[in-house]
C-alpha cells in the first residue's frame, strides 16, 4: 500500500508541467463538478481521557506520534466561491501511548507499558469550503465538515507491551465520528491540502485478556482505556478538468 501511495504522489508531481502549460492558454470556464484523487501522510495523536490498570488511574500518559498514510477519491461541487466536497478515503493510522505503571507509587523505579496501534479504516468526509482567493491559476480555500469512519477490523493491528497480562485484545468501535477543519492551496488544478481532524468519539469499546504473564491473577478491574484520536494530515491533490477544444 505504501508503494502504491508513493507512486500516486510521483504521478501527481509529473502532472505539474502539463497543468502549467494548460494555464498559459488563458482562462476557461470552471466546471460545475470536478473529480479528483489525492494521497498523503498523517500524524495521529491519541488523547487518553481515562486509563486504568488494576484499578489505578494513570494520569501521566505519553502520546508518541507516528506517521501513517492515506489515499482518496473525491468530488467537488462548485457554487461560485463556495463548494461541497464528498470524499471516499482509505486511511492507515499509526500511533503509540506509553505510561509508567508505578507513577502512583512513591520511591519506586519506573516501569513502562506501551500500546502500539495501526488502524486501517474506510472513511466518508463531507466538507463545505469557501474560496477566499480564486484568481486562476491560484487559489486558497478554508473548509470544514464531519467525517464518518468505519474501522477495518481484520487489517487493524495492536500490540500491548508491559501491561502484565497475556493475550490482550482491544475491540474498537466500528463506527467513529470526527470533525475536520483545513486549508487548501492550489496552483491550477494541483492542490495541497492541510487539515486537522478532531475525534468526537471514544474509539475503544472493550479490552479482553488472560492471566498475568507472571502467573498472578488480575485483581479484578484489569485494563480500561478511553481514548480519541486527533489527526494532522498533508496531502497532494490532482483535480481533473475537461480538456479544452
Amino acid at each position: 500500500m505504501m508503494k502504491k501511495l508513493l507512486l500516486l504522489i510521483v504521478l501527481l508531481l509529473l502532472a505539474l508541467p502539463i497543468t502549467a502549460q494548460e494555464t498559459k492558454k488563458g482562462p476557461k470556464e470552471e466546471p460545475k463538478i470536478n473529480v479528483g484523487i489525492k494521497g498523503g501522510f498523517n500524524s495521529s495523536m491519541y488523547f487518553t481521557s481515562r486509563l486504568e490498570l488494576d484499578g489505578e488511574r494513570m494520569e501521566d500518559v505519553q502520546n508518541n506520534y507516528k506517521v501513517g498514510y492515506f489515499t482518496a477519491l473525491f468530488f467537488r461541487i462548485h457554487m461560485k466561491r463556495h463548494f461541497i466536497q464528498p470524499e471516499i478515503m482509505y486511511n492507515v493510522y499509526k500511533g503509540e501511548i506509553a505510561f509508567n505503571k508505578n507513577q502512583n507509587k512513591e520511591n519506586t523505579l519506573p516501569e513502562f507499558a506501551k500500546l502500539n496501534s495501526t488502524i486501517h479504516s474506510l472513511e466518508l468526509p463531507i466538507l463545505y469550503g469557501y474560496s477566499f482567493v480564486k484568481s486562476r491559476p491560484y487559489g486558497m480555500a478554508l473548509f470544514i465538515g464531519p467525517k464518518l469512519e468505519y474501522v477495518w477490523k481484520h487489517k487493524t493491528f495492536e500490540e500491548f507491551e508491559g501491561f502484565g497480562y497475556s493475550d490482550i485484545k482491544e475491540e474498537l468501535h466500528p463506527i467513529n465520528i470526527s470533525s475536520i477543519i483545513g486549508l487548501g492551496v492550489n496552483i491550477a488544478n494541483i492542490f495541497f491540502d492541510f487539515r486537522y481532524e478532531i475525534g468526537l468519539t471514544n474509539i475503544s469499546r472493550s479490552i479482553t485478556y488472560k492471566e498475568n504473564t507472571d502467573g498472578i491473577r488480575s485483581r479484578g478491574k484489569g485494563i480500561s482505556i478511553n481514548r480519541h484520536r486527533n489527526v494532522l494530515s498533508l496531502s497532494l491533490i490532482h483535480i481533473s478538468e475537461p480538456t479544452r477544444r
